[in-house]
């Protein structure tokens, strides 16, 4: 029997990561293919085999190809459920939700797994370095760290963002609960909640530590770094210019974005520009998960990949399409004639319900061709960093942070430029207008990518859903007010009930 030795997070997490690890596709590899854990990585190879783990755990249906990026739009006022629908996620469009639902449990554990993990590596990465002979071995340590810092990063920034409240003020975070912060593989630490203020700072330390790690050699650089699977530098600093925003930390914001931004690495994919015979480079981003906008995807090859994203809003069977979930009529008509977003994300069809509804479906997670042609539906290489994400921050920052509503507008212009069919000149912004312009722009931009309950949260608004045609009557009316406590996901109750769990609940908990 293969033997795993790990350290529990927390008690009421162990069953879950046992199982989580068990299942992952490099079991050989992590954590230690039956080894003692003080044997376990000894090598620079054994620590990239450890990388690798890492990486793997983002595949996870629980996170960016399935329940982390849709649940949130779900949630909020982007999507409506359909009369027929499967009844899949019912519980979170209806506000149902409890810290026993199966889908808030598998988010909260498939993250600390991917901390787990680079804790993992990072705790036996010492002994490896000892034996590190010849600068390019050091530089590969160097980067293989970095990386695991960033993973670090990211998942305790998604935990943040999901299972706690907005960032406010220091003042305010100071005394806010945060999430349960574990930065070793072996501890007897006690579970307990950091404040929210530890929490993000623990994230940028982080983070300021991969950019260091991963530190680009513009000198010795062959090739491109955009399209990358791997975390590098410049993953660091877009995760750094969103968290930066979600603290309010505006002018952080507006660096951060910066760098990316004016590194010249990326190049927005235009939506009118042809990249094939038919196809423009924003097409293609969508149809094939490749493109220069994109910072860090989540890579699926087809005897490797995570979850569906698009199979809740098709559930084609070779016949017809059947979806649970169709867009909310409100944002559709945000869409300006000449944005070609609104033609690479919806594509109007009549379903196969039996009440024949024919509406606009999200075409934007059909699925990649590649996998279609080998008859995996509806599956796409999430994309959680973007560099229209960056243009959306820096033009919040912009406008919050410096009341520039020039240099807002600018960046506002630039992305439409990507985006339209033909845009003539710039984008008008005021003091009374900019969040307006901002805010929808991020929802025809980054529709059902996982930002909208965040979004919500953040600017303290809340949402009412209007009846569409043929959408469900439970759920299709409902109003929440701002800061309603469900914003904020509930801790999982095993957690909480733990023996000896010392895990303080969230508002939405009670």
């Amino acid at each position: 029997m293969r033997k795993i030795h790990i350290i529990p997070l927390f008690a009421g997490l162990l069953t879950t990561l046992l199982i989580t690890l068990a299942s992952t596709s490099c079991l050989g590899k992590y954590p230690e293919h039956a080894i003692p854990a003080d044997k376990a990585i000894n090598t620079l190879e054994e620590l990239d085999q450890a990388a690798i783990g890492v990486y793997d755990a983002f595949k996870s249906s629980a996170l960016y190809s399935g329940y982390l990026t849709i649940l949130p739009d779900i949630q909020c006022d982007l999507a409506y459920a359909v009369n027929g629908y499967t009844n899949v996620y019912g519980n979170i469009w209806r506000w149902d939700i409890l810290a026993t639902n199966s889908e808030i449990t598998s988010v909260y554990a498939a993250l600390y797994n991917v901390i787990a993990r680079a804790n993992f590596l990072l705790e036996y990465a010492p002994r490896v370095e000892l034996t590190l002979t010849t600068d390019e071995e050091v530089d590969n340590f160097n980067q293989i760290c970095g990386e695991a810092y960033f993973a670090r990063a990211l998942a305790y920034s998604e935990l943040i963002k999901l299972y706690c409240k907005s960032y406010e003020s220091a003042e305010q975070a100071t005394s806010e609960l945060g999430v349960v912060l574990v930065t070793k593989y072996n501890t007897d630490e006690p579970m307990i909640r950091a404040t929210l203020q530890e929490s993000y700072d623990r994230v940028i330390k982080d983070l300021d530590r991969a950019a260091e790690l991963m530190d680009i050699d513009e000198k010795t650089l062959s090739g491109n770094i955009y399209n990358a699977t791997y975390f590098n530098e410049y993953t660091a600093y877009a995760l750094r210019a969103r968290v930066a925003l979600y603290m309010k930390d505006y002018e952080a914001a507006i660096e951060y974005a910066s760098k990316v931004i004016d590194s010249g690495y990326y190049i927005l994919s235009s939506a009118s520009t042809e990249y094939t015979s038919g196809m423009s480079y924003f097409t293609y981003m969508w149809q094939y998960d490749d493109a220069s906008e994109i910072i860090w995807k989540v890579g699926f090859t087809i005897n490797s990949y995570g979850g569906a994203l698009g199979r809740i809003f098709f559930n084609y069977d070779y016949s017809s399409m059947k979806p649970d979930y169709v867009p909310g009529e409100w944002a559709l008509s945000l869409y300006d004639a000449n944005d070609l977003r609104y033609g690479n994300y919806f594509y109007t069809y009549t379903t196969g319900h039996s009440h024949g509804l024919t509406w606009p479906l999200l075409v934007k997670y059909f699925g990649n061709m590649n996998f279609f042609q080998s008859q995996i539906l509806h599956t796409s290489m999430p994309k959680p960093l973007r560099l229209s994400e960056q243009y959306l921050i820096r033009a919040e920052a912009y406008a919050e942070g410096r009341g520039n509503y020039a240099l807002a507008s600018e960046d506002i212009a630039t992305l439409r430029e990507a985006r339209y069919s033909s845009f003539g000149g710039g984008v008008s912004m005021t003091e009374d207008n900019a969040m307006t312009i901002i805010e929808e722009e991020r929802v025809k931009e980054l529709y059902m990518e996982g930002f909208r309950l965040m979004d919500l949260k953040r600017w303290h608004k809340g949402f009412e859903r209007t009846p569409q045609s043929e959408s469900l009557e439970s759920g299709s009316s409902l109003k929440i007010e701002a800061d309603n406590p469900l914003f904020v996901w509930p801790i999982p109750q095993h957690e909480l009930e733990s023996p000896g769990s010392m895990i303080l609940p969230n508002d939405s908990n009670k």
